[in-house]
């Protein structure tokens, strides 16, 4: 593959990953509003509660092929056919297991209803174990439009499935069974977009040859699934689920934000990364432009959602949720950082360091477990404000390790992303001000969402932002 195509590759599946996640977060608020408007704080929190163990048990039956088939040079079909049946093997067992677990996890919350809940929401897991050989297959390719495709169908057609459920009374066993309805089309669609199905001929001799690597993958991918649901389990454990509920709420809106831009860039970021692996000249400049791009949107994307949070969360789904604003400007910030973090994360996987990628995952998960355990009794606020001091912070660590494999050096990094910071940082603090005196909700909202979006385009313009110019010409080609 040539330079010139694997940019134009990539520009493309920025693009596509982009409307693919800017898509899908937009049906996320969308059915998102109706259900917030029809369910409780209390309803959310109920599934929330067994959030981390489907997830865990997700990571498990994916078992880190994805990347694994992705980092291979040369992929058969017996690859794709030996993770199905692994895959498929691997959701039966944890179901079972979880099956049998659900009454323990109704003890540890004190909530005897999550027992059949928990065996109700753990059949999206068992239906998902299916779709790993096809998502693999869509994700090798580059397949960024499809997988645009199959997020759409899915969400509109689980989202409808929610809130006629919600409006008929179901309340957590609507949010349950939307859920699976989502990974059930999911299901279908990547099988008919990818056009790979599997045989009954089942040979593991390419499993043997993938574990060494998915293995590390399954113990990070577990320390980040840990992660990313320690506060649900310590409000679920020490607080009301109406808490947990309003930490969900306002974690959800964070988590659609982030998504849309780590959804964009990681759809490309490996399989370009690894396709020029054994360029590294080439393949620090790749990184650098990724870079500036992710700080060109994560920066005002997530500073400005924390910013319009308590105006969003009113008008959006009423002043009930208004307790989440405060908790989502703090998880706003943080996000903010977490498509760079996830960047390095794949640069290093590009390169076959799965082994770097697990005890940096598993070190940062530690610092972060030990640190909600120190201020979890301060409150949450206080709680989240310290964790996402010590994720961002990490950002160095993972920059360390790039600098080992590419060259990457401190002051470089700064160069890309410090433009996009400060200039965002400021425009936020200044839209604040600027319409703090405003006393119509949605007269500040438009404010402070021209105030920042405005005028961060027309300064970027004014400097002549090279990486503002060619996304314009992109966008415009694409029109054309």
């Amino acid at each position: 593959m040539t330079k010139q195509s694997l940019k134009d590759k990539t520009a493309k599946g920025l693009f596509w990953g982009g409307v693919s996640n800017g898509v899908q977060q937009l049906l996320n608020l969308f059915f998102g509003i109706f259900l917030a408007r029809l369910l409780t704080p209390a309803d959310y929190g109920m599934v929330g509660m067994l959030t981390i163990f489907s997830a865990l048990a997700s990571i498990l039956q994916e078992g880190g092929f994805i990347s694994a088939l992705t980092n291979r040079k040369k992929t058969e079909y017996k690859d794709y056919n030996a993770v199905f049946w692994f895959s498929l093997l691997m959701g039966i067992t944890l179901y079972i297991l979880l099956y049998i677990s659900a009454p323990l996890i109704a003890d540890f919350y004190a909530q005897p209803e999550l027992t059949d809940l928990a065996r109700l929401s753990f059949l999206g897991f068992l239906i998902s174990s299916t779709n790993v050989a096809p998502r693999a297959f869509l994700f090798k390719h580059l397949k960024t439009k499809e997988n645009a495709i199959i997020s759409f169908l899915s969400l509109t057609i689980s989202g409808i499935t929610g809130i006629t459920l919600a409006a008929n009374g179901f309340a957590y066993w609507g949010i349950a069974i939307q859920s699976i309805t989502y990974t059930l089309s999911m299901t279908i669609f990547s099988y008919y977009f990818s056009g790979w199905y599997p045989s009954w001929k089942v040979d593991f001799t390419p499993i043997k040859e993938m574990i060494g690597y998915s293995s590390k993958l399954i113990v990070t991918h577990t320390f980040h699934i840990i992660n990313a649901n320690l506060f649900s389990v310590l409000l679920g454990k020490f607080y009301t689920e109406k808490e947990v509920g309003y930490f969900n709420q306002a974690n959800k809106w964070n988590t659609m934000g982030y998504t849309t831009i780590n959804g964009m860039i990681t759809s490309v970021a490996q399989p370009v990364l690894a396709s020029i692996s054994e360029d590294k000249e080439y393949q620090l400049k790749a990184l650098r432009k990724m870079l500036r791009f992710t700080a060109f949107v994560s920066f005002p994307a997530m500073f400005g959602l924390s910013l319009t949070a308590p105006e969003l969360i009113t008008l959006a789904i009423t002043d009930k949720w208004l307790p989440s604003a405060q908790i989502m400007q703090i998880l706003c910030i943080g996000g903010a950082f977490l498509p760079i973090s996830n960047l390095f994360s794949q640069l290093l996987l590009s390169r076959g360091h799965s082994s770097i990628y697990m005890w940096c995952t598993i070190s940062l998960s530690l610092l972060q477990l030990l640190t909600a355990f120190i201020t979890y009794s301060y409150g949450i606020e206080t709680m989240l404000s310290a964790f996402i001091m010590v994720n961002t912070g990490w950002i160095f660590v993972w920059l360390y390790f790039v600098h080992q494999e590419i060259g990457l050096i401190c002051l470089s990094f700064l160069k890309d992303i410090c433009p996009y910071l400060l200039l965002s940082g400021i425009l936020v603090i200044f839209a604040h001000y600027v319409t703090i005196g405003i006393e119509s909700i949605e007269t500040r909202l438009i404010s402070k969402i021209i105030g920042v979006g405005g005028l961060y385009i027309l300064i970027l313009w004014l400097m002549k932002s090279v990486i503002l110019q060619e996304s314009i010409a992109f966008f415009l080609n694409k029109k054309r």
